[in-house]
């Protein structure tokens, strides 16, 4: 168990470490954040901040010997660089090294009996053009590694659109679209003793590949589902060894959740634990990896709405503050395009 007054090492400097240092100082832990981001918005609330590629060993090394444990706030982190750090990190490298890539992490899930959408890895145009004659279309194609928020995608409506696209020099996979009636998450913490709990399950809702919406409780279609979710995401938990919070997002379907994909990290559409539950999902992940009890998952309202604020929506985000039942966070970055800005949760008791 990691006493008070000891340093939890956080690799990425994002939105997501930001929250993850607010809640360890809220038990007592100091953090470093490692970043190649000289603006992070994770640094500006944390003890210490290393400044420095995820290729530099010598950095690295430096930053892991000022502390007591290590984790991650995003999953695009060259994995072969963090081998000498494996012993400290929670998740460990191997739920790393599967959500990082597309192909192995819904073979993983076939393996312990999820049901992703029809898939092949595609290397070159011509296995392209077979996957879209055996998958059908329409379809998406996606990088294997790296592509987030929408990014590394293209929708593919017939083999004509696929021979028109330009491969990037990288591996993809060709996904069948599924018909769904809803999208949803299922999160989780697992102690290092191998104790699960779950928070309920939100209806996710996307614009342009983004999380735009979650809410809480989830439509209809959804809720005859949270329970096999639930359980494939417990095998998934298992079959990794992990510890901290774990993210398995779903599609609702007429034959049951289809496995989409896995965060090893918290997740935009947990944010609403920070309102909305007796235990957010960011204490949670701080007490796994220090070895703490975990902290109670129940939901605390009647409804909850968690929505997230696009680019310049982030400017006149302070109006919300006039609805009680309303909390604002902003993360303090420099407006763009299509950025996570910030989230407002909106909470009925």
């Amino acid at each position: 168990m990691l006493q008070p007054g000891g340093t939890i090492g956080i690799l990425g400097g994002g939105q997501l470490g930001r929250m993850l240092a607010m809640a360890a100082a809220q038990l007592g832990y100091r953090t470093q954040i490692y970043t190649p981001e000289r603006d992070s918005v994770a640094a500006e609330v944390a003890a210490e901040a290393t400044i420095a590629p995820f290729t530099d060993p010598l950095a690295l090394g430096r930053f892991a010997s000022a502390c007591d444990v290590l984790t991650f706030e995003f999953e695009n982190i060259p994995t072969g660089q963090l081998a000498f750090l494996a012993d400290r990190l929670a998740p460990n490298l191997r739920a790393l090294e599967t959500a990082q890539d597309r192909v192995k992490e819904k073979r993983f899930a076939e393996s312990v009996g999820g049901r992703p959408a029809p898939f092949a890895p595609v290397e070159s145009a011509e296995e392209l053009a077979r996957a879209v004659e055996r998958i059908g279309a329409p379809g998406i194609l996606k990088t294997a590694r790296d592509g987030y928020d929408g990014k590394g995608q293209w929708r593919i409506e017939s083999a004509r659109d696929a021979e028109a696209i330009r491969l990037p020099h990288t591996t993809c996979v060709y996904e069948g679209f599924v018909q769904f009636e809803a999208e949803f998450s299922v999160i989780l913490v697992r102690s290092l003793e191998g104790e699960v709990r779950f928070w309920d399950s939100p209806e996710n809702r996307h614009v342009d590949g983004i999380l735009a919406q979650s809410l809480l409780p989830a439509g209809g279609a959804i809720a005859g589902q949270v329970e096999p979710a639930r359980a494939l995401a417990r095998q998934i938990a298992d079959g990794l060894g992990y510890v901290g919070v774990l993210t398995c997002e779903f599609f609702a379907t007429a034959q049951g959740p289809v496995f989409n994909e896995m965060a090893p990290r918290v997740h935009n559409s947990g944010h609403w634990t920070i309102e909305g539950a007796a235990t957010s999902q960011f204490e949670n992940h701080i007490r796994a990896i220090a070895g703490l009890p975990l902290g109670d998952t129940a939901t605390t309202a009647s409804r909850v709405q968690m929505d997230n604020l696009i680019g310049d929506a982030a400017l006149s985000a302070q109006g919300v503050l006039a609805d009680p039942a309303a909390h604002l966070h902003l993360y303090g970055k420099q407006v763009r395009e299509g950025r996570k800005m910030g989230h407002v949760t909106r909470v009925w008791r």
